[in-house]
C-alpha cells in the first residue's frame, strides 16, 4: 500500500519539474532575444574589432563575412586575405582562429544556437561581478574536444530581458575569470549586437566600430 501511494506523487512531481517538450532551452532564448530568427534574412556582416592591449596599444582587425557564400574577408596588420569556410586549408588556422574568436565578442548570443558542444547551468537571484546588477547566471561550458579553444566556459549574466549585461571568460573552465561588462547594445537590421567591453577598471578593453550589417 505504501508504494502505490509514493509512485502517484512520484508523478506528479515529475509532471510539475519536466518542461513541456516545446520550450525551447535558456541558451536558445537568450538567442533568440537578440534576433536570432532574424539571421536568416542576413546576407553580409562586417565590422571592426578592437582591443587595447595596455594604455597606448590598440590592434585593430576588419572582418567581411558573406553568409551567403560562406566567404571571409580579413584584413589587419599584418596581412589581407579571403577564404572560403568550406574550402579552409591548415594554411589558414591561424586566420580563421582570429576570425572564430572576433566572432564570439560580437555575436556570441547566436553560437548559442549555431554550436552543440557544450553543456550549461543556471544560477538565479545573483549580481553581476562588475555592476552588481540583478541577473541570472548562465554557464556556458565547452566540451574538451571541439574548436580551437576546447573546454573553455564563460558566465553570462542576463537581465530580465535575456540580455548580457556582463560576462566571466574561464579559459578551460578554470575556478577563476576575467569579467567584462557588456555595453551599447543596437540593432542592426534585425539583430541585436553589443558595440562596448569596459573590465572592471571600467576602461574601455574591447570594442567594435564600422559595424555593417546588410540583408539579402
Amino acid at each position: 500500500m505504501k508504494r502505490s501511494l509514493i509512485l502517484p506523487v512520484i508523478a506528479l512531481l515529475l509532471a510539475y519539474c519536466t518542461p513541456p517538450a516545446d520550450e525551447k532551452s535558456l541558451p536558445l532564448q537568450v538567442a533568440d532575444a537578440y534576433g536570432f530568427q532574424n539571421l536568416e534574412n542576413i546576407a553580409e556582416i562586417s565590422y571592426t574589432w578592437n582591443v587595447r592591449r595596455d594604455s597606448v596599444t590598440v590592434v585593430s582587425r576588419d572582418w567581411r563575412w558573406n553568409r551567403v557564400k560562406g566567404e571571409v574577408h580579413y584584413a589587419g596588420p599584418d596581412t589581407t586575405v579571403t577564404y572560403l569556410l568550406a574550402e579552409k586549408t591548415p594554411e589558414l588556422d591561424a586566420i580563421d582562429q582570429r576570425f572564430i574568436n572576433d566572432k564570439y565578442w560580437l555575436m556570441f548570443p547566436f553560437q548559442l544556437a549555431w554550436d552543440s558542444g557544450y553543456r550549461y547551468e543556471v544560477a538565479e537571484n545573483l549580481s553581476s561581478p562588475i555592476q552588481k546588477i540583478p541577473a541570472t547566471k548562465l554557464s556556458i561550458i565547452y566540451n574538451d574536444s571541439d574548436g580551437y579553444t576546447p573546454g573553455d566556459a564563460y558566465d553570462l549574466y542576463l537581465n530580465d530581458d535575456l540580455q548580457i549585461v556582463e560576462w566571466v571568460f574561464r579559459r578551460g573552465n578554470g575556478p577563476e575569470g576575467r569579467a567584462v561588462t557588456w555595453d551599447n547594445i543596437q540593432n542592426f537590421e534585425g539583430i541585436m549586437l553589443t558595440l562596448d567591453h569596459k573590465n572592471d577598471a571600467g576602461m574601455q578593453s574591447l570594442w567594435f566600430t564600422n559595424v555593417k550589417v546588410v540583408p539579402k
